[in-house]
Formats: structure tokens, sequence, C-alpha cells
């Protein structure tokens, strides 16, 4: 349950905390963050399934919930780009060429 400061180039100057509230080596890590009293709460699942023949399928699944999202929703930004480039980043750096 260790705490880290997440960044993004969405808000580069503002760090995110959040919570490492799941971390299995090799297989899955889960980032939970939020406002007081469950207000709003955000959790990111980072996925590693091996495919067979050195190939790993990496899945990012985020879940919002708690009373005030109707209204933080809406303001929230898509992360579909921003999402890509990370993972292609990632996949970059696995595969030894970044």
């Amino acid at each position: 349950g260790e705490s880290i400061k997440a960044f993004t180039k969405l808000s580069p100057g503002r760090a995110f905390p959040v919570k490492v509230s799941e971390f299995v080596p090799e297989q899955r890590m889960t980032w939970s963050g939020g406002m007081p009293l469950g207000l709003f709460k955000g959790v990111r699942t980072f996925t590693l399934t091996p495919k067979g023949d050195n190939a790993v399928q990496f899945t990012v699944r985020e879940v919002f919930s708690g009373p005030l999202l109707p209204l933080i929703g809406r303001t929230l930004p898509d992360m579909t780009e921003p999402f890509a480039q990370f993972v292609a980043g990632l996949k970059k750096r696995a595969e030894g060429a970044g």
C-alpha cells in the first residue's frame, strides 16, 4: 500500500497522488486515488497476460465511482491518445528499443 505520484503530459506540472493498492510482480498492479469519504474514486489496473512465444498482452482498465462521478466525470479528459502513447512507449522500452 505505498503511495506514489503520477504525472501526465496533460498536466505536466501537477502530480496526482495515488496508492498502489495491489502489486503482483509480472502480473498486475492497481493504483487507486480520489477524494475523501469516497466522494470520487479512480482505480487504474495494469495487467500483463502471457500469450506464448515471448508475447505479452498489456491492458489498462480505469474505473471511476462515487457520488460526485456525474459531476466530475464530465470534466475528465479523453485519455485515449495519452494511453496509446503510454502503451507505445512501454512496448518500446520492454522490447529494448528505448
